[in-house]
């Protein structure tokens, strides 16, 4: 997308994840459940469904559920890679935070005016249609929501993740991924954020955090209300083992970092800044 590789798929093994965020988010996946239950799970930005792939590889009939504001890149994805027979991956075209911000049961409308987002018609595909009330007790929630480069901070803010915890199951876990460099000032305020609304975060980081000449790169972020298995057993994370944040280490690395609202929120660092070159 706009000279941006947004995805990675092997033809052959949907197994096999080439960007390093995605196996960290894969490992936590793996653990989310018991090998080969069903998991579901929601994919906020699809790409080119990498993970949702994943997800029917190890297990296999996974009710999925797909947010994605581009009808017709899904449509190409499928069309040149189509999802395998059994697959139940459930789309909804529009805005995610328009999608997250519909009102569940016995909730009132959101305040928040909705942005403009394609209709579910837009685009044929092999995928069911779902609708917002399919959103709901979501076991393990992807977000990974680019505008090309950049994340916008319409879907990075308190009220955003908010939304998304009241969606989640009580044990759910939500994986964001992010893009940052040192001093990972974006990152650490997404972090204070997700602390405010979930009990239990830790931070993923490939890029070493005190380097200061460090390149930019993808930062994840786990967030639950119940202890995150990443913590309790790191070793999933295998090895070489990234970078990894949580308790202490992640209060002192968050310091004064102030949370992000809709009102003060600000997009990710743009690639294309002059002090990442």
């Amino acid at each position: 997308m706009d000279g941006i590789p947004q995805s990675v798929v092997s033809i052959t093994d949907p197994t096999y994840l080439d960007y390093e965020y995605t196996r960290h988010i894969a490992r936590a996946m793996d653990a989310a459940a018991e090998p080969g239950a069903p998991l579901f799970t929601v994919h906020l930005g699809a790409g080119a469904l990498t993970l949702a792939r994943y997800i029917e590889a190890t297990r296999a009939g996974s009710p999925q559920l797909v947010v994605e504001f581009e009808p017709d890149l899904y449509a190409a994805v499928i069309a040149a890679l189509p999802l395998p027979p059994g697959s139940d991956v459930r789309v909804i075209f529009g805005d995610a935070r328009t999608v997250a911000d519909a009102p569940l049961p016995n909730e009132t409308p959101s305040p928040v005016p909705p942005s403009p987002s394609p209709g579910l018609g837009a685009a044929e595909t092999t995928g069911r249609p779902a609708t917002d009330t399919d959103w709901v007790d979501a076991c393990f929630t992807v977000v990974d929501l680019w505008d090309a480069a950049v994340v916008r901070h319409r879907v990075a803010s308190l009220e955003f993740y908010r939304r998304v915890a009241a969606r989640s199951a009580a044990a759910g876990v939500v994986a964001v991924n992010l893009i940052d460099g040192h001093p990972f000032d974006y990152s650490r305020r997404q972090a204070a954020t997700l602390r405010t609304v979930f009990d239990h975060v830790a931070v993923v980081l490939d890029a070493e955090p005190e380097d200061e000449e460090g390149p930019l790169g993808n930062v994840v972020i786990f967030a639950s209300d119940a202890p995150l298995d990443i913590v309790t057993t790191p070793e999933i994370l295998g090895t070489p083992r990234p970078h990894f944040l949580h308790d202490g280490p992640l209060t002192s690395w968050i310091a004064d970092a102030r949370i992000m609202t809709d009102a003060d929120g600000t997009d990710s660092p743009d690639p294309d800044d002059p002090i990442w070159a």
